[in-house]
């Protein structure tokens, strides 16, 4: 089994989560981005985080494969949380310096540690969900018949539904290809004398140009590459399209939509009646 798998790539086994309705995991995952965002007591965070953990283990991905998805966001995920450690104002001082005499001073509260790591629990969270719903369970094919079909509607007003939701998919697809070809891009780039790590931020960015200009080249060639193929392959859109797989809801999938609808229904009641620190 390939244990190198980046974020977009599928990861192939056997599993319920593989099993489900792609219109199920939208659903799913729709309703636990609103519940992460309506938590409000830090005990709201604990079915949170207890879902996503018991989603992953039955998945039979490997965690490390989830983590090394989030990598890349790893800088976003710690300067948002930064920036609400020395921005939130509390009651409980944890440390204060005067930075500038009689002009600034640099004041770190409880609440803005704990508001901080919250934050940085709720985008884990958000992109776990994500990652392992949309992307490492799902096959391209099926998400794109997920994303139509949960659409369609739209239909009715002449939105090309088929062509959206294609987009968004071969998008989704080719993250991992061109992670890959940045890499080799700057291997190449190394092997030839070519420094990324040395010199201040302007030389660092100037550095990066003979990576870009090659990884723009590279793109669109491989757009073009697969706009050809899909015309060699006769694909005129969604009119008059027929499916391999007919998608069909299932016990199993009534059954996960009822465990997210109970998730919801209990952050709510968290919010409510919990007694722990609130946002």
């Amino acid at each position: 089994m390939n244990f190198d798998v980046g974020f977009g790539q599928y990861y192939e086994a056997k599993s319920p989560i593989h099993k489900l309705d792609p219109r199920t995991k939208l659903l799913f995952v729709i309703v636990y981005i609103v519940a992460i965002f309506l938590a409000r007591d830090v005990y709201a965070f604990i079915p949170l985080t207890a879902l996503i953990l018991f989603s992953i283990i039955i998945s039979r991905v490997p965690i490390r494969v989830i983590l090394k998805g989030l990598k890349p966001l790893i800088f976003i995920i710690l300067f948002t949380a930064i920036l609400n450690v020395f921005w939130t104002n509390g009651t409980n001082v944890i440390f204060q310096k005067e930075i500038i005499q009689g002009h600034w001073t640099l004041t770190l509260y409880r609440e803005g540690l704990i508001n901080a790591g919250i934050l940085a629990l709720r985008i884990t969270l958000l992109l776990m969900a994500t990652t392992l719903f949309f992307s490492y369970t799902t096959t391209p094919i099926a998400l794109t018949d997920g994303i139509e079909s949960a659409l369609s509607p739209l239909k009715l007003i002449k939105i090309p539904i088929h062509e959206f939701a294609m987009m968004m998919t071969i998008a989704l697809r080719f993250i991992p290809t061109l992670t890959e070809e940045t890499s080799k891009i700057m291997n190449a780039q190394k092997a030839r004398g070519a420094d990324f790590s040395s010199g201040g931020l302007i030389k660092k960015a100037k550095a990066l140009i003979p990576i870009i200009i090659p990884l723009f080249v590279s793109a669109f060639r491989r757009a073009d590459e697969l706009a050809t193929a899909m015309e060699c392959r006769c694909y005129r859109g969604g009119k008059g399209r027929t499916k391999m797989r007919i998608m069909k809801m299932r016990f199993r999938d009534f059954l996960w939509i009822l465990i997210i609808a109970g998730l919801l229904a209990g952050v709510i009641l968290i919010n409510i009646y919990g007694n722990g620190y609130r946002l």
